[in-house]
């Protein structure tokens, strides 16, 4: 899925080979930036071994306090006032110099950036469709395609639950939800990191997984470093069937209908990847796709609480944001087109999904005010452990418990359940009135981009 360009950056001051920028990488430094070997690194100890043995500068603002108080030294009896301010303010300069690091910064919006440290790169490459690395940093392991997060350690499970349950236990309310109910069959469009599928393969009702990927690159590197994500154990299950391939040609060649579908793709950017996959020529193709009672649902970009002033309802201001045009776009496909939106702290802000169907009128506020019960005695029923995919290691307070791999149902999850249900439904009042305002729809022709 998503997110904003990223920078690594330092402040020690080493080389920086033109190769990097083939990578995908926009690296710079506070003082000057740092060289490829470096960066490649996996290994904490070199970063800070090479922190040691480069020349370590100063900011400009603590070597203009230094020059200043030079400048401004006089003779005789200030002498030793000043000694004494230039020796405390070189101990000032010597403590930033100890906090000095690796950083990961990513513009989540015009003026707002993420800043954190960048422990090591673990991978960095460049495929036939973007540059892919993962790196570890304060969020833990996390995916970047073409300088953007993809999903992180701490807390991709938000987001990859939030995108898969809804929408497969309306699939079920839908059908009758009976034991032998749907969901059977679910298509996923994109979802390289394969934790998709692997949320997907946690309901016992499905019985095929079919799962279209542009880049064979993310799946490599994702099943070498990411493997809590889902890694082997989701590519070689028998109910899952991985074609690398353009989604949309794929869905245009075949004949086979699914109970469920769920796009996982980047944002809709400017050359991206996946900008047809937001259109409505798109999401016809997705409802000839679908099984009676069919269920779509699309990762669908920021969802800030509060929208900003910045943001573009009309194509024009600093950031065009598709929450909007999305839901907008889909409704002229489906009879409903549900919004919702899921706090994910390594994006920076509230993210927003779009669940999609057809039905009666009264199924849109069926689907919202959903009992928390209902929810909790379906995940009881149905949810259950996928063999093999190892545990996060890395564990924000409240999930920290290990996973054995014979657990069933509210065990399983680590975020999902009635009371999030309800929760992810209720946007707040000022981005609902925003959205009212908001009558773009995105087709071929005339596509949305986001910031």
């Amino acid at each position: 899925m998503l997110r904003f360009p990223a920078l690594f950056l330092a402040t020690i001051t080493l080389p920086c080979p033109n190769n990097l920028m083939a990578h995908g990488l926009d690296v710079v430094a506070v003082s000057s930036v740092f060289a490829a070997d470096v960066l490649v690194d996996a290994s904490r100890s070199v970063l800070s071994k090479s922190q040691k043995n480069k020349n370590i500068t100063n900011s400009n603002v603590f070597e203009q306090i230094a020059n200043s108080d030079s400048n401004n030294s006089n003779s005789g009896k200030n002498n030793s006032k000043n000694k004494e301010a230039k020796e405390d303010e070189h101990v000032a300069i010597e403590a930033q110099r100890a906090k000095a690091g690796f950083r990961y910064v990513e513009d989540v919006a015009p003026g707002l950036k993420l800043d954190m440290d960048l422990y090591s790169v673990l991978h960095m490459s460049t495929s036939a469709v973007q540059s892919v690395q993962v790196i570890d940093s304060y969020f833990g392991r996390t995916l970047v395609t073409d300088g953007k997060t993809q999903s992180a350690e701490h807390d991709e499970f938000v987001y990859h639950e939030s995108l898969v349950h809804p929408a497969l236990f309306w699939s079920a309310f839908l059908s009758g939800r009976s034991g032998t109910s749907a969901p059977k069959t679910v298509f996923i469009g994109g979802g390289g990191e394969l934790a998709t599928a692997r949320e997907v393969l946690r309901h016992n009702t499905v019985e095929r997984v079919v799962m279209v990927d542009i880049d064979p690159e993310v799946i490599e590197v994702s099943k070498k470093y990411l493997p809590e994500w889902g890694g082997e154990a989701v590519l070689n299950h028998p109910k899952v069937e991985y074609i690398v391939g353009d989604v949309q040609q794929y869905l245009k060649g075949i004949n086979e209908k699914f109970d469920a579908m769920i796009i996982d793709v980047s944002d809709p950017i400017e050359a991206g990847p996946a900008v047809a996959l937001y259109t409505q020529e798109f999401y016809s193709l997705v409802a000839q796709r679908l099984n009676k009672h069919g269920v779509f649902v699309t990762q669908a970009g920021s969802a800030s609480f509060i929208p900003f002033a910045h943001s573009s309802l009309n194509g024009e201001g600093d950031e065009a944001t598709c929450f909007s045009p999305i839901k907008n776009t889909l409704a002229t496909v489906f009879d409903h087109a549900i919004p919702y939106s899921a706090p994910v702290a390594s994006f920076g802000e509230d993210w927003g999904f779009v669940l999609a169907f057809n039905g009666p009128e009264d199924d849109a506020r069926n689907l919202v005010d959903l009992q928390y019960e209902e929810i909790d005695e379906l995940i009881e029923d149905r949810i259950v452990t996928v063999p093999g995919v190892p545990e996060h290691k890395f564990r924000s307070i409240g999930v920290k418990r290990a996973v054995m791999g014979d657990e069933t149902g509210g065990d399983v999850l680590k975020h999902y359940d009635g009371v999030v249900h309800r929760r992810l439904f209720a946007l707040s009042k000022p981005l609902r009135e925003a959205m009212k305002s908001d009558e773009r729809v995105m087709t071929e022709a005339n596509p949305i981009f986001m910031y």
